[in-house]
């Protein structure tokens, strides 16, 4: 069962409920009406009675037996008191006891704690179609009010809809400052791979990763005198041990051009991200190895008129992958998986150099961008990824190009929240820094955008017009977030008064998750 389905039979319960008690409660009103007639006409006869009672006191005090003359008639509706001439009559009333309506007994189903959920909605839906029931599709309109459903509406519109950023000058300004300070930090500390201050930090941070990862599945350091990030690769090359890590183009029957400096990304299933996995956990069953092949495209006089990229599958020697039954052969692969992503993440265990790392997530899908003709030998961009990536734009680069990135995130987020208490004296609850917010969203926008184009024009300035060096010095983190927050910027912007589904299924869920900790 769904988690919608749950909620729905929850709310139909509730609506059931509901009837029940209103019933009851109509049932309960019906008695007091009833009773309070009864108690009305009951003290009208005991008032009577008393009247009565009053006036044959009164008349026999003044009764005068000397000159009292009296003559009784009685018959079976009339009563007659005569004395002297004067009569003193009272007719019985001839009107019938009041008739009350019989109170019917109040419909309901049988119910025991011993009853599940499902038997308990049977009941339910039984006791609705006995009774005519009638509910709405949806249960949770018919639990809320009609003011409730205004006040619905109202928050919705204010809190769940998108709206167009109401910035101010300070805004801007503060948002094109943390730009600045981001686009600095890329140009002086990220550079090119190799030669990056800060890459240099994420290398080190890489090969302490790997070390740990080592040591925890039985790596007992490094022989005396050898480098203990070889020997830790060595070790995780050893254990986790692949199908697909062919390295040459020999290796798969030179189908394709390949490298020790491009296998990685040549082949999908080094690719850190939901693809390599797939590729991955499909070879492993399939004993198979998938690349990517780029090919040359020569017209009919033999001339080259572009490239084209294939998918290509070839199958390698027998893979026996552990596990008992499928699940256990699903996670077996996928801890393959892992291990050897970190045994290639810093390079190989014999390479004199930084090495050949492993793909930034997503990278490799570019080499099916075969379109464009660049350079001297007019190669596709699918062809410019590839060589990118040997020029050392790998995962550890990433790590580095992501710096500059989330220190413009942190401090334009920060200084948001810091003008939201200060200047506009807001409480720490409204400064929290939601990206839902239209000005905040805003001013991402405009911080990331300003690190872009100064990114991008570094890299024009740098790289003379030579498209791998231009791609080598872009930043692709920070082109890519800034992508994201442009989309999502101009779909507020076309949808405004919309409802932002993101930000009601995060509330929802918030909601959800409360619930579930308070039963």
């Amino acid at each position: 069962m769904s988690k919608k389905d749950l909620l729905d039979e929850q709310a139909y319960s509730l609506v059931m409920q509901d009837h029940q008690l209103s019933a009851a409660q109509a049932k309960l009103e019906q008695i007091d009406r009833v009773t309070n007639q009864i108690n009305i006409e009951l003290a009208q006869m005991l008032s009577e009675t008393n009247q009565l009672i009053s006036q044959s006191e009164n008349l026999l005090e003044t009764l005068d037996n000397d000159f009292l003359e009296i003559a009784l008639s009685t018959n079976e509706e009339d009563f007659f008191i005569i004395e002297d001439d004067n009569y003193l009559y009272e007719e019985k009333s001839d009107s019938s006891p009041s008739q009350y309506s019989p109170i019917s007994m109040l419909e309901t189903f049988d119910f025991s704690n011993d009853l599940t959920w499902e038997e308990y909605q049977k009941a339910l839906r039984s006791f609705q179609e006995q009774s005519n029931i009638i509910i709405s599709d949806d249960p949770f309109n018919d639990l809320m009010s009609t003011s409730q459903k205004i006040a619905l509406q109202k928050r919705i519109k204010e809190e769940f809809s998108l709206k167009n950023a109401q910035c101010d000058q300070y805004d801007y300004m503060i948002a094109g400052t943390c730009g600045l300070i981001g686009g600095l930090i890329d140009v002086l500390f990220v550079g090119i791979p190799g030669q990056s201050p800060l890459g240099n930090l994420t290398d080190e941070a890489t090969n302490q990763a790997v070390r740990l990862f080592a040591k925890m599945n039985g790596w007992k350091g490094a022989n005396e005198g050898k480098d203990p990030t070889d020997s830790a690769i060595g070790f995780l090359e050893r254990k986790f041990k692949v199908n697909y890590d062919q390295r040459y183009g020999a290796d798969v029957e030179n189908f394709f051009k390949m490298s020790t400096r491009n296998h990685h990304i040549k082949n999908l299933a080094h690719s850190p991200d939901l693809s390599g996995l797939f590729f991955s956990l499909l070879d492993q069953f399939q004993n198979t190895a998938t690349f990517v092949g780029i090919f040359d495209v020569f017209n009919e006089k033999g001339t080259k008129i572009g490239e084209s990229s294939k998918l290509i599958r070839v199958n390698t020697d027998t893979f026996e992958l552990q596990g008992t039954n499928l699940i256990s052969k699903i996670y077996c692969g996928f801890i393959n998986w892992l291990g050897h992503l970190f045994s290639d993440v810093a390079g190989s265990s014999g390479a004199s150099t930084r090495g050949s790392g492993i793909p930034i997530p997503f990278y490799s899908l570019l080499q099916f961008a075969d379109f464009g003709s660049f350079g001297q030998h007019r190669q596709s961009f699918a062809t410019l990824a590839v060589r990118v990536f040997e020029a050392g734009y790998d995962f550890r680069h990433g790590m580095t190009m992501a710096i500059p990135v989330l220190i413009t995130e942190l401090l334009t987020r920060f200084m948001w929240s810091f003008k939201q208490k200060i200047y506009h004296q807001k409480s720490w609850f409204d400064c929290i820094p939601n990206a839902n917010v239209p000005e905040l969203r805003r001013m991402l926008l405009v911080s990331h955008g300003t690190l872009c184009i100064i990114d991008g024009m570094d890299a024009a300035l740098k790289s003379a017009g030579e498209p791998i060096q231009f791609l080598l010095r872009t930043n692709l983190i920070g082109w890519t977030k800034f992508s994201m927050l442009a989309l999502k910027e101009v779909h507020a912007v076309f949808n405004e008064g919309k409802l932002d589904i993101e930000a009601v299924d995060k509330y929802l869920e918030q909601e959800y998750r409360n619930l579930r900790l308070h039963f």
